[in-house]
């Protein structure tokens, strides 16, 4: 049985913890498993305290502190150069830190399908990208269940509406959207498309979006 919170901690784990990944171009997200799925690609360098949070609680405390701004009011500033604030963790109990065990492996897996739906959403994992994605995983601390659980996400017809269906509230809404923002290249305009459909999907507010942007990109 996959166990997606850790998993999760994987994909959002440090690169420089695990000698087989340094030295690779990080993708979407610092280090672990997204270093491998997107490896190729110029994306997101999550660091500072949210990196320190790690996986499940990274995304939560992201999405959080975008969801609390939006909810007083505050405006967005995605192009501040001020140094990023300190990334605290969301209360423990809440959608974004949920307390169940149960609930936080839903929404982990939930996670997860998002950023490697993400990844895929510019078409650029093929067969063969994806024989070498398996052999690149060998080499991380996963077990066979989690390797399954991703390249059959990998292997899956792009489901837009799939992803969307996890989000069983609005703080959960927007945690599936910082989730697959950081697994995106910002400056691929396919993957623009993909996150400006997400939304949607989402029902996402607009200024919640630019929020969420603006939380992500300054933990980068």
């Amino acid at each position: 049985m996959v166990d997606a919170k850790r998993l999760l901690d994987q994909v959002l784990g440090g690169a420089g913890s695990n000698p087989n990944l340094r030295g690779m171009g990080v993708g979407a997200v610092a280090g672990g498993l997204a270093a491998i799925l997107l490896g190729t690609k110029s994306g997101r360098n999550l660091g500072g305290t949210a990196l320190k949070l790690g996986g499940l609680a990274a995304v939560g405390a992201l999405a959080y502190k975008a969801y609390s701004d939006w909810q007083a009011g505050k405006a967005a500033d995605t192009t501040s150069t001020a140094p990023p604030p300190l990334m605290l963790p969301a209360p423990s109990g809440t959608p974004f830190n949920p307390g169940d065990e149960a609930v936080q492996q839903s929404l982990a897996r939930g996670l997860l399908r998002a950023m490697i739906a993400a990844a895929k959403s510019d078409a650029h994992i093929d067969a063969q990208e994806q024989t070498r994605i398996f052999a690149e995983m060998d080499k991380l601390e996963l077990t066979a269940d989690d390797k399954v659980f991703v390249m059959d996400e990998l292997r899956a017809k792009l489901d837009i509406d799939a992803v969307a269906a996890a989000a069983t509230s609005p703080e959960i809404a927007a945690e599936i959207y910082a989730a697959s923002l950081l697994a995106i290249d910002p400056d691929n305009a396919a993957e623009r498309g993909y996150l400006t459909m997400l939304a949607a999907r989402l029902k996402l507010d607009d200024k919640l979006v630019a929020h969420l942007h603006d939380s992500v990109a300054r933990s980068s």
